[in-house]
């Protein structure tokens, strides 16, 4: 019986999609630092990147490290055409794939041996399948578990295959370094490093209760289990989103409070409008900031009973940024984003705001049924009015 020494999981991501994509559609553009998005960076080249550019990093400062650089407007439609594209060629290569955005996709290829050749033969040859049918370069990590592939395709960017052995996993993966483990954030990599811990090997190196008391339970327990490479999760077809999320790049530039509200509004009737579609309820709201030293929190507040309502969602969101202003106000703000979590299939009881026709509780309900029909312009508010609504980014379906 012949046993494989390869994971049959791989991870396929393509390398710097928007650019790619500017890249493959303007000759002029290939082997060039291109930057997509003018304000904010929204994409780079790898030619961009060597030299320090990096995505949601603001316009002026990308051309000051790379004044080279070509800037040029995002297409979303492109975007999006391409990813439809490539997730054609993941359904050609096999039927078990798990999008995690339009850019990458977990594809398990365990019970193609016979027919498709082994995992390495696949990945090598979907790579040149996604080059030629659609033209892009597209990173492939095959290992045996989930979170090992990703780490793969990542140390292999750009353009790049890696293959993780059974016999060889944790001599790859414990001299990386712990930004490598999922979690590990800038906050839980200064905790880490604070106390000398650099690489994998060092975490996996303490026992699960050392870990757990320094960075809490959840946590803990998570990195303890990746950094021995435990991750029993399976590729997942069709599986649904746990949270859905949009944010916006604000530059360096000085908002009022009046401008915040009009943009986190304008956040949370597209994230409304997308769990409606969906058919889908959340629970809680996360609220998430980035001040202008590139300081990174999240607020969130659970709501009694799970809502898709846009109203009562704008209300708990108001109440965390309301919360969050005196920093902001100290120390500016340079992205805002909101996130809903806790998410359940609409059949749960939604909660609206208490019905008060001085409050108009009866209105805003009617409102978001005309906007669902009709579209988000068919009513809109009126602090949007005359603002820019910012970029509708291309998703996977919810």
């Amino acid at each position: 019986m012949f046993v494989s020494n390869e994971g049959p999981i791989l991870h396929a991501d393509l390398d710097a999609f928007y650019a790619s994509v500017e890249q493959r559609d303007d000759p002029r553009l290939r082997g060039r630092p291109v930057i997509v998005g003018g304000g904010v960076v929204l994409a780079a080249s790898y030619e961009a990147k060597a030299h320090g550019v990096r995505t949601a990093m603001g316009g002026a400062l990308a051309r000051r490290l790379c004044p080279q650089a070509i800037v040029v407007p995002p297409r979303m439609a492109a975007y999006s055409a391409a990813s439809k594209a490539v997730f054609a060629v993941f359904g050609q290569t096999t039927p078990v794939v798990e999008g995690l955005s339009i850019d990458e996709a977990f594809l398990d290829v365990g019970g193609l041996r016979r027919i498709a050749g082994t995992p390495t033969e696949i990945a090598r040859r979907l790579r040149q399948d996604v080059a030629e049918q659609v033209g892009l370069p597209i990173t492939v990590g095959v290992a045996r578990t989930k979170f090992l592939a990703k780490v793969a395709s990542g140390v292999a960017k750009p353009d790049g295959l890696l293959v993780v052995p059974h016999d060889g996993e944790l001599e790859f993966l414990h001299p990386l370094p712990v930004e490598r483990l999922w979690g590990v954030g800038r906050v839980t990599a200064e905790k880490l490093r604070k106390r000398g811990i650099t690489t994998v090997g060092q975490v996996a190196a303490l026992d699960e209760h050392s870990l757990v008391s320094m960075l809490g339970r959840a946590s803990g327990r998570h990195l303890h289990a990746l950094s021995h490479n435990r991750d029993p999760r399976p590729v997942q077809v069709g599986r649904r989103r746990r949270s859905i999320g949009a944010q916006r790049a604000l530059g360096r530039r000085r908002r009022s409070p009046a401008e915040l509200d009009a943009l986190l509004a304008g956040l949370v009737d597209k994230l409304a409008r997308r769990l409606r579609a969906a058919k889908r309820v959340c629970r809680t709201v996360v609220l998430r900031l980035r001040y202008a030293d590139f300081t990174r929190v999240t607020r969130s507040h659970t709501i009694a009973e799970a809502t898709a309502h846009t109203e009562t969602i704008l209300a708990t969101a108001r109440i965390l940024l309301a919360a969050a202003m005196p920093t902001i106000e100290r120390e500016g703000l340079t992205l805002i984003g909101v996130a809903l979590t806790n998410l359940d299939d609409d059949g749960a009881i939604q909660l609206a705001l208490p019905f008060d026709e001085r409050s108009g509780g009866a209105l805003d309900s009617t409102l978001d049924t005309v906007r669902d029909r009709f579209g988000a312009a068919s009513v809109t508010r009126a602090t949007l009015l005359g603002r820019d609504p910012g970029l509708s980014v291309p998703l996977l379906p919810d």
